[in-house]
């Protein structure tokens, strides 16, 4: 007779499923790439956004798409979440959708999830629009936290014991709480673009950087400064250039393919990467411009390329502006080509003549 087999619970989840009603939906046919409907959820304590982008286009189609958004601290550093989104007939005729779900680990405030693309529209079957109405069913799951469970010493037995297995590191969970605590802060970066205020650590930003190592720890003026100025960097990149020195996290917006702010994020947090010798993360903003190089941003990403020393995303943006007399002409019409004329007359000259080389 076999022992009887015991059950520990080691997990917890909260749960919130809720229909979304779209009525009026033909009209959302006005709305743009950006445009979405929101709507507010309190799970497990937290305060979510989920926002319904009628119009999203993805690989030339046009999707109706889902994001999560989280708007509360998170209380132990990160919060595991699954979120799923079908169509559903309210009537019961037809069978939901193909339920699409995405997992992710908010670490911040404002973190949000990739777009969940749910249904392409020339894909909804009628009974999904029933009188001009589309119903979207969204669950949020967070998973919970439980205190370690203890099991009482196993018999002993002549076999050799097997140890437990290490726990995962979580280090960057806790330099990420500290920096949002801003406990025992002794430098605060006043940026003049916009007079935002970031509190930090100087062992940390030292540890991580050679350029803070030799601002707060050389010979320079801000070694005895409690407030330091900063010029020519955009609050949202400082910003998450500081996450990233504290958690080696890039933010969120580098995961989203398809749209323009993260091309913007890259760019902003690329400079302040080269600024601050921050070799990782600029090669994460490299490798996500290098993804995103069009005939809009070809010639803005070449101009930064050649300032900041990026050998490989100049060679991606070059090969690209010459691939064809079309694409040259086109980017020779964008506002990016009258910066790059303006700021790297240089690097326009090895342009041109690569364009010629081909040609010829």
């Amino acid at each position: 007779m076999k022992p009887a087999t015991a059950t520990t619970k080691i997990t917890e989840a909260a749960r919130s499923v809720q229909l979304l009603q779209i009525d009026g939906y033909s009209a959302t046919a006005t709305m743009s790439q950006q445009d979405c409907i929101g709507s507010t959820w309190n799970v497990d304590g937290y305060e979510w956004e989920v926002r319904v982008y009628p119009e999203y286009y993805y690989s030339r189609s046009s999707w109706v798409a889902l994001k999560l958004i989280i708007h509360s601290k998170p209380r132990t550093g990160d919060v595991r979440v699954s979120f799923t989104g079908r169509l559903v007939d309210p009537s019961g005729r037809l069978e939901p959708t193909e339920e699409s779900s995405m997992c992710h680990v908010f670490y911040h405030r404002r973190d949000q999830t990739k777009a969940l693309l749910v249904e392409k529209r020339h894909e909804i079957a009628p009974g999904y629009l029933e009188n001009d109405s589309l119903t979207v069913e969204c669950a949020i799951t967070v998973l919970r936290e439980r205190p370690e469970v203890v099991f009482p010493p196993a018999a002993p037995t002549n076999e050799e014991e097997v140890p437990p297995p290490t726990p995962s590191s979580d280090l960057h969970k806790h330099l990420g709480e500290l920096l949002e605590s801003q406990k025992g802060a002794d430098v605060t970066f006043l940026l003049a673009s916009g007079g935002e205020r970031f509190p930090a650590h100087k062992s940390v930003l030292a540890a991580r950087s050679r350029v803070f190592m030799a601002e707060f720890f050389g010979g320079m003026e801000e070694r005895t400064s409690r407030v330091v100025e900063v010029q020519d960097v955009e609050p949202a990149a400082f910003e998450a250039m500081l996450r990233f020195v504290y958690t080696d996290v890039a933010p969120p917006e580098l995961d989203d393919d398809d749209e323009p702010a993260g091309v913007t994020m890259a760019q902003h947090l690329l400079a302040a990467a080269d600024r601050y010798g921050l070799d990782r993360l600029k090669a994460i903003c490299e490798a996500k411009l290098a993804g995103c190089v069009d005939v809009g941003t070809a010639a803005t990403t070449l101009a930064l390329a050649e300032q900041h020393g990026c050998a490989l995303l100049k060679a991606k943006c070059v090969d690209f502006v010459t691939g064809s007399p079309e694409t040259l002409d086109a980017v020779l019409a964008t506002e990016g080509y009258a910066h790059l004329a303006a700021s790297c007359p240089l690097v326009l000259a090895e342009l041109l003549k690569s364009a010629r080389g081909r040609k010829n």
